[in-house]
């Protein structure tokens, strides 16, 4: 996989995304840089995933401005996202993987190389002809991280990719995580699970009724919040 510096940063100003009388988003302004992952946190109803589909264009945004480096005309061609709760095609494993680079506007030629690449950074060597549909939950995650990753994108955002898998599992992830993370792919990911922001995470954002509560390195963060939401959030206290 080659390594990625362009498309960076992701910058929100003033963001807001209000769907009837609710505001979803609520004049949120961030600043994405690339580098280490950065694990988006906060109670359920946060905001996160409407963050990450915001982002990735999946959804519009009602005020503000999204920008990728400098620009915000760019077609998601080099972002792809992997939502909590991934649709397996009906076809093998290799045949999910064939399917997305073909998406992705990869040559004939080059698939069969690429599909063997991805298998093996996922950890699925010697499952190509198995029914995707047929594998346990934290190997069809793995399959779907195969399948957003096909288009060599820049920018790589997973909506809660470890949730309701057993440890075994949440770490066979959070391994090509860091795998891809090293290889220069920028990865912003929520996470219900703060051991797992501390374990991947370089950037903390915490968010709370889609406001941006704190934003900052991970090590200080965890050490020592700024914010009051920021210290009952660690502490294990509800954010009301």
């Amino acid at each position: 996989m080659p390594k990625y510096a362009s498309d960076l940063p992701i910058i929100l100003t003033d963001v807001g995304i209000v769907a009837g009388t609710v505001s979803i988003l609520d004049a949120l302004s961030l600043s994405i840089e690339k580098g280490t992952p950065t694990a988006l946190i906060g109670p359920n109803g946060s905001g996160k995933t409407t963050l990450l589909r915001a982002a990735m264009g999946l959804i519009a945004i009602s005020r503000g401005r999204i920008t990728w480096g400098g620009q915000d005309l760019l077609p998601p061609t080099r972002r792809a996202i992997l939502l909590q709760r991934p649709v397996m095609l009906r076809r093998s494993v290799a045949g999910n993987i064939r399917y997305a680079l073909a998406s992705a506007g990869i040559t004939f030629a080059k698939r069969d190389e690429r599909i063997v690449e991805l298998l093996k950074l996922v950890g699925l060597e010697g499952y190509e002809h198995r029914p995707a549909r047929r594998l346990s939950g934290g190997e069809q995650q793995r399959l779907a991280l195969a399948r957003a990753l096909a288009r060599n994108p820049a920018v790589l955002f997973l909506d809660e990719p470890t949730a309701s898998l057993d440890p075994y599992a949440t770490k066979a992830i959070e391994d090509i995580v860091t795998a891809i993370a090293v290889r220069g792919v920028k990865v912003v990911m929520s996470t219900h699970d703060l051991s797992q922001a501390k374990r991947l995470a370089g950037n903390i954002v915490l968010m709370h009724r889609g406001r941006l509560i704190e934003t900052g390195p991970a090590t200080g963060f965890f050490a020592a919040p700024r914010s009051e939401e920021g210290r009952k959030f660690l502490a294990g206290e509800l954010l009301v």
